[in-house]
């Protein structure tokens, strides 16, 4: 029998679990943060052509092709394929800072429990703090017999057994979401495109007080409640943004039932 040797501890090998398209950006500083607490890196790649294959197998990830297949049913596909049973699922614009490298090195994980990593993400070479953007804890860390990814559009969620503990472990996870201004502008537009048929699917109607108080109280939720104001213009703009990608849903939401003759 194969015995594991791991960064994390002797008696816990940990797989990490990358899914790709294009992140030549930051792939690179992914995987080499990853190299350093997880025994096997694993990237599923969807027909990258920017050089993503070769930075990662030049740092000494395993690359996978694989269709893609949605987030949530990819990030399964590469789970299953772990030679691992714990593991650390991570995007690849995320970076592991050193602090949070440390408290993985440090771990021993435990059955009955998932780790949540404390997300931040940079926006025009600022860290966003506020605007409901942060706090974000993410549950990364799992035991797949146990968790697994679910969602078929927008925001894949991990399903996560109720009896569960969620651990919060120390250190950043750093989020390098979007090149630009204009990156994060068609972003939203996907995200609304996938909202818009998300609920579609569901059978969910545009309603007159959806349509048009939605965009309002996104907007007052991340400026006020979530105190965007204290991010300054960045928060101004993700929180008027914001509001305007869920007026484009709704917009989207009303054509799909138009076009079906509803």
């Amino acid at each position: 029998m194969a015995h594991h040797t791991s960064y994390l501890n002797p008696h816990t090998s940990i797989t990490a679990v990358v899914i790709s398209q294009n992140e030549a950006r930051t792939i690179g500083q992914c995987v080499a943060a990853l190299r350093k607490v997880c025994d096997e890196v694993l990237v599923l790649d969807s027909a990258s052509t920017d050089g993503t294959i070769e930075i990662c197998e030049k740092l000494g990830a395993k690359v996978l092709q694989q269709e893609w297949l949605g987030y949530s049913q990819t990030k399964n596909v590469g789970n299953e394929m772990a030679s691992n049973d714990w593991i650390l699922s991570i995007d690849s614009d995320e970076v592991l800072s050193e602090e949070l490298i440390e408290s993985l090195k440090n771990l021993q994980p435990e059955t009955g429990k998932v780790y949540a990593l404390d997300r931040i993400t940079e926006y025009e070479g600022k860290w966003v703090r506020h605007s409901g953007w942060y706090p974000e804890w993410k549950v990364r860390l799992f035991d797949r017999h146990s968790v697994e990814w679910q969602g078929d559009f927008v925001h894949e969620t991990l399903h996560i057994p109720a009896d569960y503990q969620v651990v919060r472990l120390q250190g950043k996870l750093f989020h390098y979401s979007f090149k630009n201004t204009e990156d994060h502008l068609l972003r939203l537009v996907k995200y609304a495109r996938l909202g818009a048929a998300e609920q579609f699917a569901k059978g969910k109607k545009v309603t007159f007080v959806k349509r048009w108080f939605a965009p309002a109280a996104r907007f007052v939720r991340g400026f006020f409640i979530k105190r965007g104001f204290l991010d300054g213009r960045i928060g101004w703009l993700i929180c008027k943004r914001e509001a305007a990608m869920v007026r484009l849903r709704y917009k989207l939401l009303e054509e799909l039932w138009r076009n079906q003759g509803a």
